[in-house]
């Protein structure tokens, strides 16, 4: 059983999915117009079960959770918030599983928090060096909230057109309206600063020390392979890159299935082995 509640992180509010009991793994969204932690991660989560207790908040600026008192958004809140949750929650040690900009976090909190990240799945990831801000993603950042820009957006993440379908575009568009006033801030123009803003050092990728998962689509055009997932590889210490042919830039919902058989996989590996 899932439930939705509100957590309080260093004085501000972060709205949370949480649910099961076991392993503890936190889940980080993307950061598309009207992303939440539940609408990311509900259908993953309801899937793998209780077996797993899953964390999925809603970023600072996104859904529920507002940007906090005189900060601005980007990495360094994101990590630091994501680290005070699980602090706040009495939880020790966990696994991070981040998507597109979540991936990026995922990596940072790793570094930033080697004592405590058991393992990091990074899907669709932001984060590497070199990497420059794609068109395709200037466009999804830059989506105006309605069932015009609902529907834009949803056709450059997938590979299959026949997912943006009328009931994924009107309740996107719902969403990107609900969240409008947080996300409004997080990514104005030019928004290569915001893209490099969410890169990572080196040193930084060189920290982290929990084995990594990366999880891409072929044909992803938002964050592409050759420029996001394999520089990685160069730059971790434990890592394996898994790639899903016909797909975009979500695999958890062009490839449910396997995504979560993948997953689950990786999850239950010792530390290091």
């Amino acid at each position: 059983m899932t439930t939705l509640r509100t957590i309080t992180v260093d004085g501000s509010p972060v709205h949370v999915l949480e649910g099961g009991a076991g392993p503890a793994v936190l889940m980080l969204h993307g950061s598309g117009p009207g992303t939440t932690g539940s609408g990311a991660w509900a259908t993953t989560a309801q899937a793998l079960g209780t077996s797993w207790h899953l964390v999925a908040p809603d970023q600072a600026g996104f859904g529920r959770t507002p940007v906090p008192a005189g900060a601005k958004g980007g990495l360094r809140l994101w990590t630091e918030q994501a680290a005070g949750l699980m602090e706040a929650l009495g939880i020790e040690h966990y696994a991070v599983v981040g998507h597109s900009m979540g991936g990026a976090v995922a990596l940072a909190l790793a570094a930033a928090r080697p004592q405590q990240v058991t393992h990091v799945v990074a899907v669709s990831t932001m984060g590497a060096p070199g990497a420059s801000l794609s068109a395709e993603l200037d466009a999804v950042w830059a989506a105006p909230a309605g069932p015009l820009g609902a529907r834009d957006m949803l056709s450059r993440l997938v590979f299959d057109q026949a997912l943006v379908t009328d009931a994924a575009v009107d309740a996107r568009a719902a969403a990107m309206r609900a969240g409008a006033a947080g996300y409004a801030p997080l990514f104005p123009p030019p928004r290569a600063r915001w893209f490099d803003d969410l890169t990572l050092s080196t040193q930084t990728l060189a920290a982290v020390r929990a084995p990594v998962l990366l999880v891409h689509g072929a044909e992803d055009r938002v964050t592409p392979l050759g420029t996001a997932a394999q520089p990685l590889l160069a730059h971790l210490a434990d890592v394996r890159l898994h790639v899903f042919g016909r797909c975009g830039h979500v695999p958890a919902i062009e490839h449910p299935h396997e995504f979560r058989h993948l997953l689950s996989c990786f999850l239950r590996r010792d530390r290091g082995h």
